[in-house]
């Protein structure tokens, strides 16, 4: 039956690595449990209701993921988009959070037609494959960023020359001889070894281990009073509390389109970068896109009925598969350990942000091995792919690096006067982008 459905053997795997791979891919990203409702929970939401609704709203996604598309590429609420959820929308314009929910809900409903017209599966394929490369390679250096400043091994701050301040805020070296530094330094070390050694649990032992080490160094412990085990709270406060009746305010339009273009490009670079990075890509393409897309958009749709923020594809993903996941199975234990989560929450929770920097470091160093599939002997293919890879990392944003990418392929072909091998897609998307950018 297993094989069935997620054609192990075709892939080139066997259920034990598909497990691993989605327990890691897990550990990674099991922070979405705690953070998503501290941000929500802002704007009035009942936390422990969000808790339960953003565990069901990912363990949705990634089912569709993995029976439907069979992709080991993960879903949960996404960072960025939670918080435009409660810090714009609710705390920024003073509207409510069901007004809100009512934005994910109709966000979703968009998301499914334009699947369904291959709108966004058109947008997928018009990338050139130059830029595919390059999107993994900079999705690479963001994750390693995020690991990085989770850990606090770096962070943000003003730069002091002698007596001069420069203006700005630039990244730095964080304080090296703390906790989180050392307990990331170990996790590096052990994961290291564990590959070199070939040891296929490698990451999610490393990030056990980082763990265990946490204890002592105070950074691992359980809440006071916590239960390892409990029924989950209700999801009654927030489920369904959508309002429809600002529907059709011009607020709604900014904010649904502001969903529309994060939500997207975010998700088309996280499925075009882990899957290049799994060796999925087929002549340049994401195998199953259209089922993914659609995954996707019915995740996002349910979110806005469950009561938590847009659904996105993880870039922690990748965690997993370079632990060896390359089909739905790997998701489909994260979506059984997202259910778990429901009744061992504190369990989860217990597991350090510094503990999994480790993972996310040494993902962002094996994403970097498809730059040698970059085109360096032309400057009209170089430049974009350089932009699209520095420009994710230096401002934080994978739908930032994207637009620098497509904005200077166009203009590049238009003044090198080969502007024919421009696809149609690729100009409308150019324009949108640079209107984008001048709006802001």
């Amino acid at each position: 039956m297993i094989e069935k459905i997620f054609q192990l053997k075709q892939h080139h795997t066997n259920i034990k690595t598909e497990v691993v791979a989605g327990l890691t891919t897990f550990s990674t990203m099991a922070y979405i449990l705690v953070v998503n409702p501290l941000i929500l929970s802002k704007t009035g939401m009942d936390f422990n209701a969000v808790v339960v609704s953003t565990a069901l709203a990912a363990a949705i996604g990634c089912l569709m993921m993995a029976l439907y598309a069979n992709l080991p590429i993960a879903q949960a609420p996404g960072m960025g988009l939670n918080a435009f959820f409660a810090y714009t929308i609710v705390l920024g314009m003073g509207y409510t959070w069901q007004f809100a929910l009512t934005a994910v809900f109709l966000e979703g409903i968009l998301f499914i037609l334009l699947s369904l017209l291959n709108v966004r599966e058109a947008i997928i394929n018009s990338i050139p494959l130059n830029l595919k490369y390059a999107i993994s390679v900079g999705i690479g250096f963001f994750i390693a960023l995020i690991g990085l400043v989770n850990a606090g091994v770096i962070e943000t701050g003003m730069m002091h020359i002698g007596n001069n301040k420069l203006d700005g805020v630039i990244v730095k070296l964080g304080d090296m001889r703390s906790h989180a530094a050392i307990l990331v330094i170990v996790g590096l070390l052990m994961s290291a070894v564990l590959l070199y050694k070939k040891v296929n649990a490698a990451l999610l032992i490393g990030i056990l281990i980082a763990t265990i080490v946490g204890i002592p160094l105070g950074l691992t412990h359980l809440p006071e009073g916590a239960k390892l085990v409990s029924l989950p709270p209700s999801i009654a406060p927030v489920f369904f509390k959508v309002d429809f009746s600002k529907i059709f305010s011009w607020d709604m339009a900014i904010i649904l389109f502001t969903l529309l273009s994060v939500n997207l490009f975010d998700t088309v670079g996280t499925l075009i970068g882990c899957c290049s990075a799994a060796g999925l890509l087929k002549d340049g393409n994401v195998p199953n896109v259209k089922k993914a897309l659609l995954s996707d958009a019915v995740a996002t749709t349910s979110a806005g009925i469950l009561g938590t923020s847009v659904i996105s594809c993880y870039i922690e993903s990748a965690a997993g598969i370079a632990s060896g996941g390359k089909t739905g199975l790997t998701t489909f234990t994260v979506a059984i350990m997202f259910l778990l989560s429901l009744f061992f929450a504190p369990l989860f929770a217990m597991i350090p942000a510094a503990a999994t920097s480790s993972a996310l470091i040494i993902v962002g160093l094996l994403m970097m091995a498809e730059v040698k599939h970059i085109d360096f002997s032309d400057i009209t293919h170089s430049l974009p792919a350089f932009l699209a890879i520095i420009m994710m990392p230096f401002t934080y944003s994978i739908a930032e690096g994207i637009s620098f990418g497509m904005i200077s392929y166009v203009l590049l072909k238009i003044l090198t006067g080969r502007y024919k091998e421009v696809t149609v897609v690729m100009y409308i998307l150019a324009a949108l982008f640079i209107t984008g950018l001048l709006l802001k």
